[in-house]
């Protein structure tokens, strides 16, 4: 890998990996759920808040673990499956039999945003190196969890398209996003929706694959700076902290799409 390649996969994934723990130490801040992992159907749950624990140290590990790239492949598969069941089993029901206005695209953004996380596990899981040594004594859940690495990129791009065509349905909410020291708004958040869709079909059909995806990471990365960061300063604990969280997914998004502008594939290294 060229150096140039292998700082800026090490970035997206640390990028990735710090989104993971924030989120983590953010649950076990207000005891409770991010709403982009659960939805608030099951409040009711006996014990709800111990099992909220429970997976903010799995994140927190799991975010540590990527960043210090300690058996961070087998982590992120891990992770990539719990939170794509955390999307199928969790999201879905509750915005299909639940939430009356499933029909408006715009109540589905948590979902999506854990459909793009999830991908994001395993597009970091297969940006790591297969060792192949002892490979029978590797788990029957990550032998099946590797299945699912070819299917994190576009896992992310369905976010990403769905986000950029969000922009065209909600386009004066989404203006209001833009920081008030820019000009022409709503143009903007056009050519924001425009990049963020072109970006998920590039992405998918791997055309420009490189390009696309450093692209769309450098964009991301800017909202992170220029848009999220002031907003969760000047309000970090209004709904329960949700302007944070926006924050740190941002920068969780860009690291992904970093990761994919190497390109992932399932090298083997020999041991």
């Amino acid at each position: 890998m060229h150096t140039i390649d292998e700082g800026l996969v090490k970035a997206g994934r640390s990028f990735y990996g710090i989104c993971m723990a924030a989120l983590g130490i953010q649950q076990l801040f207000y005891a409770s759920f991010r709403s982009v992992f659960l939805p608030p159907w099951p409040a009711g749950v006996p014990g709800l808040t111990a099992w909220s624990y429970l997976a903010s140290a799995t994140l927190i590990v799991a975010g540590v673990a990527i960043i210090v790239e300690k058996k961070a492949r087998p982590v992120a598969l891990v992770l990539g499956g719990l939170l794509l069941v955390f999307f199928g089993l969790c999201h879905v029901p509750y915005m299909i039999f639940v939430n009356p206005y499933s029909s408006h695209l715009g109540v589905w953004t948590d979902p999506f945003k854990a459909l793009a996380l999830s991908g994001g596990a395993f597009a970091v899981a297969g940006s790591f190196p297969e060792v192949r040594a002892n490979t029978g004594d590797e788990s029957s859940l990550i032998r099946l969890l590797k299945l699912f690495i070819p299917f994190g990129a576009v896992f992310f791009s369905i976010t990403m398209i769905t986000f950029g065509i969000d922009h065209f349905l909600y386009a004066e909410a989404v203006a209001k996003l833009v920081p008030a020291w820019i000009p022409g708004h709503i143009f903007w958040t056009y050519f924001a929706g425009v990049a963020l869709i072109g970006a998920g079909v590039g992405i998918i059909t791997r055309i420009k694959l490189r390009v696309v995806g450093m692209l769309l990471g450098t964009m991301i990365f800017l909202w992170f700076v220029f848009l999220h960061i002031p907003r969760a300063i000047a309000d970090p604990f209004v709904g329960k902290g949700n302007e944070v969280t926006s924050a740190f997914e941002a920068l969780g998004f860009s690291g992904i799409a970093f990761v994919l502008a190497y390109g992932v594939q399932r090298r083997e290294k020999l041991s």
